[in-house]
Order: structure tokens, then sequence, then C-alpha cells
């Protein structure tokens, strides 16, 4: 019989680090409002030393809400447009900012050359419902429709995001796809938060021990989201609720053994297989929720990093020759 005290151990490289980390399994008001000041860093400091232009822009949301976006490019002159990726920031749905981990896309900036554009969409539980994922899909149609003056191929925009952010990124792209907007070319979806039900065995598991991001906290930030009572929900906003995963884009997700979202995200790209879909599933032994992110200088971090960047290398192989057919 599974009980919730068998779990995967996690990698103890990881398990020496986070021993240092004041980790908790609750998250609640009082907590979110002592942790969001500290849920981003500084751009300034991962910028020094590249040759990358920045410039701020602002798309309008539905209700006339202005939402911001960073540009990064590559400086100097370019008369090639550039593959896009298009970033949605992690941090459950209430903390964090467009700058959350933007030195992920910047490795693929520096790699591949991209335009990395990365989209300030509004919190919960200030922010609603399918409020956010709409903050992020106008950021998205504002970027295809601007691609031009940005120097960016609009046949190759691939939308990524970690955690909160993978969601979000899986769930535009659901509404890219049934509204026939914005083609998208790949989605990286890095531990995805997709399942609003937090019901699975993961989750169970993970719920109430001390960690990055545990089944209470995950509960705590749907109900931020959703409220107490969401009634219906949206699949764009838990995609996991999506009846139709096929025809999306060529996805890449990855995971760890060792968290919450592990099994959501083993479904999701199982499911993507049974439509008829290409998907690539990374589940690393031993990773906590976003360990690459974390602790990036890992064996386990950076094979993911590796392994995820080898993954875009390829699949821009193959836009690039679908262009030349």
């Amino acid at each position: 019989m599974i009980t919730t005290s068998s779990r995967p151990d996690v990698d103890p490289e990881l398990a020496a680090l986070l021993a240092e980390m004041p980790l908790t399994s609750i998250l609640d008001e009082h907590a979110l409002a002592q942790v969001r000041p500290y849920s981003s860093a500084p751009i300034e400091p991962l910028l020094d030393g590249r040759s990358i232009d920045q410039r701020e822009f602002v798309a309008r949301a539905a209700d006339g809400a202005e939402i911001t976006l960073s540009v990064f490019r590559p400086a100097g002159d370019r008369t090639t447009p550039a593959p896009c990726v298009y970033w949605i920031h992690g941090g459950g749905m209430i903390m964090g900012d467009r700058f959350a981990n933007i030195d992920i896309p910047l490795q693929w900036l520096d790699r591949f050359g991209a335009v990395v554009v990365s989209v300030e969409y509004r919190l919960a539980p200030e922010a609603h419902g399918s409020t956010l994922v709409e903050d992020c899909y106008r950021g998205l149609l504002w970027t295809a429709e601007h691609a031009e003056a940005l120097g960016v191929d609009p046949s190759r925009i691939i939308i990524a995001g970690p955690s909160a952010g993978g969601g979000l990124a899986a769930g535009v792209t659901l509404m890219a796809r049934d509204n026939g907007t914005a083609a998208i070319a790949a989605q990286i979806l890095i531990c995805p938060m997709l399942d609003h039900r937090n019901s699975t065995n993961s989750s169970r598991q993970f719920s109430d021990v001390p960690g990055v991001w545990t089944g209470q906290t995950n509960g705590f930030a749907w109900r931020s989201v959703l409220g107490d009572r969401p009634g219906d929900v949206s699949p764009y906003i838990s995609p996991a609720l999506a009846n139709d995963l096929s025809n999306l884009p060529t996805t890449y997700i990855d995971a760890g053994s060792a968290e919450v979202f592990r099994d959501e995200d083993v479904d999701y790209a199982s499911r993507i297989w049974a439509a008829g879909g290409q998907a690539e599933l990374h589940v690393w032994a031993g990773g906590v929720h976003g360990f690459d992110a974390l602790f990036p200088q890992t064996r386990i971090g950076a094979a993911a990093r590796r392994t995820r960047t080898q993954w875009l290398a390829r699949a821009l192989d193959a836009m690039s020759a679908e262009r030349e057919v």
C-alpha cells in the first residue's frame, strides 16, 4: 500500500543546499506579504557584461489595464529575423515579476541570438480567474503583431515558463490554438503548474513536509486564483482540464521526481502523445520543485539546463529545415 510517507528521496546535493534554507509546508496571506518582495531579483547583474539591449513596452488587457513587456535583444544591427522566446515567470501566480528566473531565457539569447520577451501579468489574489492567463495571451498577441519591429521571426515564437509560468504558457498555447491566432512554434513547460485540483499522488506525497513548494502551498495559491468556490474552472487557467490536447506545438516538459507537480506533468505529456502530438518529457530523479532555477550550479541542475537547451537547439533546427522546404 502506498502512503504519503512513502516518497522519492531528494538528490543528496540538493538536500544539503535545501537544509540551509528556511523551508515551510504552509503559505498564507501573512507569509505571502513577507515573501513577495524577495520573489524576484534585480535584472542589472544579469545584464552586466552582456551585449544586450533592453526596452520596455506596454500592451493592453481586455479591460484596458497596462501589461508591461520587457524585450531583450542581442545588441547591434541585425538583418535576419530571430527566434523569440516569450517568457512567463513563475511564482505560483501569487508572486514574482517579469525578471524572475530570466537568467534561463537569457542563456538562450546568448546561445541562439533569440529575442526574449517577458510579460508582467497581474497576480492573485488581487487578480482572479482567467485574468492572469488572458494578460499573458494579450502580451503574446502584441509580440506577434510587432514581430517585424522587434526583429522577430513570427514563425519561430517559442513560449516558455517555469512552475506557474509553465502552466500559464500551456494555457496561452491552448488559447492561441483555439482562437487560431499567434502561431506558437514550440512550448517549453518547466515543472509546470497545470492542475488546480491538487489531488495527484505526488501532491499528497509532498503536502505535509517542508519544501520549496508543497501540496499545502499549492492549495493556497490555487485558492488565491480561483477563490474558495471556484465553480467552472477554465482549462486555460488549469490546462489539465483540457479535453483536447491535439494540434499543439512540439513540447518539452520536465519536472523532478521529488516534487508536487510530477504526476500532473507526466500525465500532460502522456495525453499529448495520446492525441498524436510530439512531446519530450524528463523527470529528474531526486529533483525538487524548481531545482535548476534555484541551484543551477549543481550536477542535476546543470544537466537539466543543458538537456533543455539541447532540445531547443534541435527544435530550432527543425524549424529552419521546414522553412527551407
